[in-house]
């Protein structure tokens, strides 16, 4: 468990799409992804603006990301958040894949259902 910049813990929990933050026991942001031909690929990420400022998205982004190399899977940052952390961080160079033509048509087939 980490805690946010107040010392408030903060728990991420791993779900079939989505990673999600609580601060004493409420979800205040969350990670959307989809797993396709060994890859996470990341789409958005958001933490309520209540609790901006606190660390969370980099603690929840760290965490999803950290999981996904535990899955074995390979990174793509879709969302913009994901793309600026991997920017600053680079410990995550070697799994980290970029968005492909391939990988774009794929998400058309998802977004269309």
């Amino acid at each position: 468990m980490a805690t946010d910049k107040t010392g408030a813990p903060a728990t991420v929990t791993a779900g079939t799409d989505q990673f999600t933050i609580a601060v004493d026991g409420n979800q205040v942001g969350l990670v959307d992804f989809v797993d396709h031909d060994g890859q996470r690929i990341f789409l958005h990420t958001e933490v309520d603006d209540a609790y901006e400022g606190r660390g969370l998205a980099g603690i929840l982004v760290s965490e999803a990301l950290a999981a996904t190399r535990a899955a074995g899977l390979r990174i793509v940052a879709v969302c913009p958040m994901i793309a600026g952390y991997l920017d600053k961080h680079h410990d995550f160079d070697d799994i980290l894949d970029p968005l492909t033509s391939d990988t774009k048509r794929f998400l058309q087939t998802v977004q269309d259902g």
